[in-house]
């Protein structure tokens, strides 16, 4: 059988690449070309924009300035001239300057409480004219059955105060039953306290002799039980709905008149009807004084 040899095959030569400069040229050339378009690119100048900057420094210098060759004088264009020495002045009769942002803010917030102050006694002096209304009506509904003389009332800081004070009216001693005159006062003003929508607030008063009560343990519980049968005859035979009235019971604390004047026990022993103004409490600090200017305005009128 023949043989044959296998030669193996010699490794091809690497030819030489002739043409890589090329890639070299054509770097260079790239970048020759950026370089011009950059130098092209800030080589233009905003000539209206430079002629204004040469102009407010040859001003502000008072000197003529040539920045560039065949530039002409900015001291020739007119309305541009050196800026004269400042001599000293006198400031005496000057205005006052502008108040600083510090004061300014002061007084728009001096101004803004004014305004808030005024809205607030608006407030109040409406609400004591509606209230005085109420009282006229209860005077006159009194007056029609000869009772004006058994209630005394006042707009304060709460609101309409009716006080029962009659000796006809105030609870006998030791006792929180209502006398016959008591319950025909309550008749005469529950239609018009039933029209209002105020809430009611029924305050029972004792007066400030220092004797302990008979029939109750101390005068807190007397006070608080004549404050609740007037409360209950509001609700019962006057027609109030009960959501608007309250009691509250102070006692002997609470005197309506000097205890040392003659005749104070008589009227201190007495049970209150508030009509409970809905304002705000600032703003309901201002009805006693609105009230009284509206007393005061009223009594300069009819002179």
């Amino acid at each position: 059988m023949a043989t044959h040899s296998r030669r193996r095959r010699a490794p091809e030569e690497e030819h030489e690449n002739s043409e890589r400069w090329l890639v070299t040229y054509a770097d260079m050339i790239t970048l020759l070309m950026v370089l011009f378009i950059v130098m092209f690119a800030i080589s233009q100048v905003d000539q209206k924009r430079f002629n204004a900057l040469k102009d407010g420094l040859a001003a502000g210098f008072g000197q003529p300035v040539s920045v560039l060759n065949g530039s002409t004088d900015v001291m020739e264009q007119p309305g541009l001239s050196p800026i004269p020495p400042v001599a000293p002045a006198d400031f005496s009769n000057q205005p006052s300057p502008p108040a600083s942002d510090a004061q300014q803010v002061s007084d728009q917030v001096d101004r803004a409480e004014q305004l808030r102050n005024q809205r607030r006694y608006a407030e109040a002096a409406a609400e004591a004219a509606r209230l005085d209304a109420v009282r006229k009506r209860l005077l006159a509904a009194l007056r029609r059955r000869g009772l004006a003389g058994d209630v005394r009332m006042v707009v304060d800081d709460r609101g309409l105060t009716v006080s029962l004070v009659s000796k006809h009216i105030v609870f006998e001693p030791n006792l929180a039953q209502l006398t016959s005159r008591g319950v025909l006062v309550l008749r005469t003003l529950a239609p018009v306290l039933r029209d209002v929508p105020d809430d009611l607030q029924i305050d029972g008063h004792t007066n400030q002799v220092p004797v302990r009560p008979k029939y109750y343990a101390t005068d807190w519980e007397l006070s608080a039980a004549r404050a609740v049968t007037v409360l209950r005859h509001l609700h019962e035979h006057g027609g109030i709905p009960e959501r608007r009235l309250s009691a509250v019971a102070y006692g002997e604390e609470r005197p309506l008149i000097d205890p040392d004047r003659p005749g104070s026990q008589r009227i201190n022993k007495r049970v209150d009807i508030v009509v409970l103004s809905a304002l705000s409490d600032e703003t309901r600090g201002l009805l006693a004084q609105a009230a009284r200017d509206r007393t005061s305005a009223t009594t300069e009128v009819n002179r």
